[in-house]
């Protein structure tokens, strides 16, 4: 019988070699699921150590149904599925990678902001219907001297940053975790919600989805954007209020959006935006790269090899933690 038992809740990778072999050294039993629900999970993980999770929810009642429960890490940056009020509460550490995508992430937003910019879906779709146009596109505006707004300024968005800036795009953000001085590396200016919108000709959604900035980007914030302004979102969908961009689009308040990421993904088959010409749609892809998907599922195991080596992980996220869980730092290896 294997020291430890952890269990991958769910998973949407065709091979968990990079999750195995991070586990390797260790001696433990892995289970492999694909849970949709609290009483999915339960079932399985009833005497798990440990669970790696990717969209399977980690709730209060989750967390405390199972006593053997050491950490929950997250294949992901954002931790929404998981209840870490509740983790932290139990003694139960969560971990999550917050740096495997960085370039994948804020290169598919500048990649939206291009599209958006350029027209590009717009012209595409017009020439595959017959239509050899450019005047379909008007009005298109050069690059340099457009505001890009950044909600939130994170590692991704901070990145997004200078690559928007190599095209001669000054950029601003809204961010109330983050310094002047930070901002000021980056030469982007610190500006409230509301006057980044007014600003903006593109806006960039970067902030992870917490009660606080569920709905943050609604009918108030579209009414103060520019009539050309793009929104792009690669965060997380409930950040923007769906119904509120669906009635500013429809009421042509801005000139469109570009997202990755929905309230309810995958989308609905009579969803509004799909008959919205200047909307683009993506399939929650700006995570994606080859690359990438492997260091993410390495990297979230590796959190559960770290704690069940009687490491704190390297991607701690809840360290408040920390006075219920006495481990050692990685430092000290």
């Amino acid at each position: 019988m294997s020291t430890y038992k952890v269990v991958i809740t769910d998973y949407e990778f065709s091979t968990l070699e990079q999750e195995e072999a991070a586990l390797g050294s260790l001696d433990v039993e892995i289970i492999r699921a694909q849970c949709r629900t609290e009483e999915d999970v339960i079932e399985v993980a009833k005497d798990a150590d440990a669970l790696i999770n990717q969209y399977a929810p980690i709730s209060r009642k989750v967390i405390e149904s199972l006593p053997n429960l050491k950490v929950v890490s997250r294949y992901g940056i954002g931790v929404n599925t998981i209840d870490v009020e509740a983790a932290t509460e139990n003694g139960v550490i969560v971990g999550n990678v917050t740096d495997y995508c960085l370039d994948e992430v804020s290169d598919h937003a500048f990649a939206l902001i291009m599209a958006c910019a350029r027209k590009v879906v717009t012209l595409n779709n017009a020439v595959k219907n017959g239509n050899w146009d450019y005047k379909v596109s008007v009005p298109i505006f050069r690059l340099p001297g457009r505001v890009l707004g950044l909600v939130g300024f994170g590692k991704i968005p901070q990145t997004l940053a200078k690559k928007a800036q190599a095209f001669g795009i000054n950029v601003i953000s809204y961010d109330p975790f983050v310094s002047a001085e930070v901002a000021s590396e980056f030469n982007v200016e610190l500006v409230d919600l509301n006057e980044l919108c007014a600003k903006s000709d593109f806006i960039s959604v970067h902030a992870p989805l917490i009660e606080a900035t569920r709905g943050m980007i609604s009918d108030e914030q579209f009414d103060l954007m520019k009539k050309e302004a793009f929104i792009i979102n690669t965060a997380r969908g409930p950040v923007i209020d769906e119904k509120a961009l669906i009635r500013a689009l429809e009421a042509g308040k801005i000139g469109g959006a570009g997202l990755d990421v929905l309230e309810d993904e995958p989308i609905a088959s009579d969803h509004p935006f799909l008959k919205i010409e200047n909307v683009i749609l993506n399939p929650h892809a700006a995570w994606y790269s080859e690359e990438s998907q492997l260091e993410l599922q390495r990297k979230t195991a590796q959190n559960v090899a770290d704690v069940l080596s009687g490491y704190y992980p390297t991607y701690l996220f809840n360290r408040d933690v920390k006075e219920k869980v006495s481990l050692k730092e990685k430092d000290n290896q």
